[in-house]
């Protein structure tokens, strides 16, 4: 599954729903770009995270950062980049809290001596958490639920309401989801669509549903034989395509423009984001298959932006289960 249309450096696309006359139809042809990635690569305020991991070498080889996608997929209970920072701090954590959850929900006090792990918090700099390891029981605790004793255990591999709600939710990015019969062989790509058309987002359900228009930007196709599971992981790996930057952005502040790329680097963020999404819930993918494959035949990763793979992965998982507001302007 690859952004369409080619980016420059990239080659050309293998995995295209129906016959190409009829896609051909349906995206737009891109201006050229020149060096847009090479410009977002050249922002230190954007690259600085990656600037980071490039620097103290964690996780240029490809066994490292196999590592560190399975460490990110079972961390649910936080945000993706949330797991990075707790990897990056304590590889062995199991489960983290701050002092106060560990009290009031599962009677436990923090040890003396025992280390934190800074986390960035919602609306707020960052909170301290602490991993089970450095917990012990209160008098009277009750034991510790099955999410915490083992939070890595496999869940059901069904996706629930996450497909039509982020199905919903990339309307407001003027995304426009077609489904097309296809062979088996057949199964996703975005586009750059043609003027013209337009979208509606529901803004509100109560009193009185009320929707905004949208003109639409891209057109993603999915098969429409395959299984909600299937169509899933297919939306996900090409809205990471969208969001990491492979088709351009219409604001910058929405999401870099890092157009240019090579096909390898394009693929490998957008099978990153795919693993992580649909690993965390519990949903098999092929993208665990594409990762450990690369990790046996090639010694270090391409040169991705960790950075831009787990923003898009968080982005995407809100879209499947939390409400989202029209895009402002000037949003970070």
């Amino acid at each position: 599954m690859s952004a369409s249309p080619k980016a420059p450096g990239g080659e050309g696309n293998s995995t295209a729903i129906g016959n190409s006359t009829a896609q051909e139809s349906l995206f737009e042809e891109p201006d050229a770009v020149g060096t847009a990635a090479a410009e977002w690569d050249r922002n230190s305020a954007q690259r600085s995270i990656d600037e980071l991991f490039q620097f103290a070498r964690q996780y240029t080889s490809s066994e490292s950062f196999n590592g560190l996608m399975r460490f990110i997929a079972r961390f649910r209970l936080y945000s993706p980049f949330n797991a990075m920072l707790a990897h990056i701090q304590m590889p062995g954590a199991t489960f983290v809290a701050p002092p106060h959850r560990w009290t009031r929900d599962y009677g436990r006090r923090i040890k003396p001596g025992a280390r934190p792990v800074v986390l960035l918090q919602p609306m707020g700099p960052v909170m301290f958490a602490f991993d089970v390891s450095d917990t012990e029981p209160l008098p009277d605790a009750k034991p510790l639920p099955k999410d915490v004793e083992k939070p890595f255990e496999v869940r059901g591999g069904r996706v629930g309401n996450e497909l039509g709600r982020s199905v919903e939710k990339a309307k407001r990015d003027g995304v426009r989801v077609v489904e097309r019969d296809a062979g088996s062989q057949s199964a996703g790509q975005i586009g750059v669509a043609k003027p013209g058309a337009s979208v509606s987002f529901l803004i509100k359900s109560r009193p009185e549903p009320m929707y905004r228009d949208f003109a639409v930007r891209y057109d993603l196709l999915l098969n429409a034989k395959h299984s909600p599971e299937a169509k899933y992981v297919t939306l996900v790996h090409e809205l990471a395509h969208l969001y990491c930057g492979h088709l351009g952005t219409p604001n910058e502040h929405w999401w870099p423009d890092r157009r240019g790329l090579t096909e390898a680097v394009r693929e490998f963020e957008a099978e990153s984001v795919a693993f992580l999404v649909c690993s965390r819930l519990g949903i098999d993918n092929p993208s665990d298959e594409y990762l450990s494959g690369y990790v046996k035949g090639n010694p270090e990763t391409p040169a991705i932006s960790l950075d831009c793979v787990l923003k898009a992965a968080g982005l995407v998982e809100q879209m499947g289960r939390e409400r989202m507001k029209v895009r402002k302007d000037k949003e970070a």
